[in-house]
């Protein structure tokens, strides 16, 4: 089957700590990739290819793009659902995210990131997906 007719879903929570916030109490923009990275991890795991997975499959998959649309601002203390869909993977892995208030429901950011394999042995670009992700797609699935 093709990205476009399955799909693979997972979330994370995070609390915005006093460490990612400004003077504001408004956390500061870059932190907002850290959270994708924990969703990101989450969702890896949801498959079983998470990053030791990865490494341990003989690929290497560095982040090419990333783009975040940020709608509102998250603040110190507050609870935070990313939420991540595999949007894309047979010739890279392209991740959806919204980043959503817990206790509203509410958006506050959304984006995505695309990575691509890379050969550890070789570190040739992949220009497809590895055999290794549609293996354990296919298990995660069924």
């Amino acid at each position: 089957m093709t990205s476009s007719t399955r799909t693979l879903q997972a979330s994370a929570r995070v609390e915005v700590p006093f460490h990612d916030v400004d003077a504001m109490n408004v956390c500061w923009h870059g932190h907002y990739l850290k959270y994708f990275e924990i969703g990101r991890a989450a969702l890896l795991r949801a498959f079983d290819y998470d990053y030791p997975e990865m490494q341990a499959s003989g690929y290497l998959w560095p982040i090419v793009e990333a783009h975040l649309k940020y709608v509102r601002p998250a603040i110190y203390g507050q609870t935070l659902e990313v939420r991540t869909e595999l949007l894309e993977y047979e010739n890279r892995l392209k991740i959806g995210y919204q980043i959503v208030d817990c206790a509203s429901g509410e958006r506050l950011t959304k984006g995505y990131t695309i990575q691509v394999a890379v050969c550890v042995k070789t570190q040739e670009l992949q220009f497809v997906s590895p055999p290794v992700v549609f293996d354990k797609l296919e298990r995660a699935w069924s």
